[in-house]
């Protein structure tokens, strides 16, 4: 009869599974009831392994999913994942099964909407080429020492905050006006017409720069209106394009009169000019110091040297010259009679020396030591110096030396000769 539980749950043993066993169950499920397909949502979590793996999260308004993209796939790819960053993603669904966690295996990366503003973007370009717009020789020059620059921007982001640094960094001497208008979302690129409009009725600028810091395709969007890449174009103040990162480009970069990588670049191109000047300003400044100090030393020297000839001219300065001509003969004597007196005693002491080298006493220390060293080295090689060093002799009953152990004889009589004396022995 079965038990409560066994009616609810069942009975059969063999139908309890390990975790892996499960795990793999619901893998082998997902992995091929859920086909590769193409997945939208917002990059998070970002993390980019040594070992060329990107790990990271798609997430929308209601739900979150994990997401891998091996190393392979992720080399090929041209769109740089960014936290935040809308995509759109191809891959297959897994199960990571240590964890028991489904991940989607991405194959394949496309920034969501840029397939659309990119045709859109080059439609519009082409066009406005055709028309002449970009043309280089409606470029004009840009000032090359602006007094007063306009900078249309948002007034609250960073690219106005770098903008002024690199101007204030430099010593720029000009004045700066932000003219405030969106640059991002819709209506910016109506807001950043307007103040093109305004900044020409002032009739105050020498320059504008039209700009804002990187992002996508779609925050930069505005920069590619058409309203305002022709504003751009036909303004009649000259117009720098400071439009986003280095590899960011917009139709107003094409339409302005010149394209700065970044606002930072703007600053430096606006400065260079002027810090070229400075530099040159205060070069000359320090070559006419230099100038006017040598000037000054030389006049100095002048006077000095008329001064040292009137004082050499004076009677008493003849005098004074006759003294010191006196003292110096004195002196050159008495110097030229010690160094003969210092010649002889030297020519004494090398004879005397040269006498005692062929002295007899001499030589014949030297053959004495000689001699000493050749009786020093005899003794050392003689017999009694060898068997002092712990050397054995044997000799036969002959008295003579048994030089090998071939030849002796069982039970013969031997003596062997110590340093200290002899020892008979007997061949064994």
């Amino acid at each position: 009869m079965k038990t409560r539980d066994e009616s609810l749950f069942g009975a059969a043993d063999d139908r309890v599974e390990s975790v892996s066993d499960f795990t793999r169950r619901v893998k082998a499920l997902l992995e091929t009831g859920i086909r590769p397909g193409w997945v939208r949502g917002e990059v998070s979590n970002l993390r980019a392994q040594a070992s060329g793996h990107v790990y990271f999260s798609l997430k929308d308004a209601g739900a979150q999913l994990s997401a891998v993209m091996f190393r392979g796939d992720a080399a090929k790819q041209t769109v740089k994942l960014r936290e935040g960053t809308q995509v759109v993603v191809y891959g297959e669904v897994s199960v990571y099964e240590s964890r028991g966690q489904y991940q989607l295996i991405v194959r394949a990366v496309i920034e969501d909407g840029v397939g659309r503003l990119q045709r859109e973007f080059e439609a519009l370009k082409a066009r406005l080429a055709a028309e002449g717009l970009f043309a280089a020789e409606k470029k004009r020059p840009i000032p090359e020492m602006p007094a007063c620059v306009g900078f249309i921007t948002s007034p609250t982001g960073a690219a106005v905050q770098d903008f002024l640094r690199i101007l204030t960094r430099r010593g720029w001497r000009g004045r700066v006006v932000v003219l405030p208008a969106k640059v991002q979302g819709e209506g910016a690129a109506a807001e950043m017409v307007a103040m093109l409009a305004l900044a020409q009725e002032l009739r105050i600028f020498d320059l504008l720069v039209v700009g804002r810091g990187g992002g996508s395709m779609e925050d930069l969007w505005a920069f590619n209106e058409e309203p305002l890449v022709r504003a751009v174009a036909a303004c009649a103040v000259p117009v720098i394009s400071a439009v986003g990162h280095e590899i960011d480009f917009t139709l107003c970069d094409f339409a302005a009169d010149m394209r700065a990588e970044t606002p930072s670049a703007a600053a430096e191109m606006i400065s260079s000019h002027f810090v070229s000047c400075a530099e040159r300003a205060a070069q000359a400044g320090e070559a006419m110091v230099m100038a006017s100090e040598g000037a000054m030393q030389r006049a100095i020297e002048r006077v000095d040297h008329a001064r040292s000839r009137l004082r050499l001219l004076s009677p008493t300065s003849q005098i004074e010259q006759g003294y010191l001509r006196l003292d110096d003969f004195s002196n050159r004597l008495s110097a030229a009679l010690l160094a003969s007196v210092q010649g002889r005693r030297q020519q004494l002491s090398e004879a005397r020396a040269a006498l005692a080298q062929r002295s007899p006493e001499t030589r014949v220390q030297i053959e004495s030591h000689r001699l000493l060293a050749l009786w020093k080295r005899l003794q050392g090689a003689s017999p009694k110096s060898v068997l002092n060093r712990g050397f054995v002799i044997m000799r036969d009953e002959q008295g003579r030396p048994v030089p090998r152990r071939v030849g002796v004889r069982a039970g013969q009589q031997l003596s062997a000769e110590f340093g200290d004396g002899a020892l008979p022995v007997r061949a064994e």
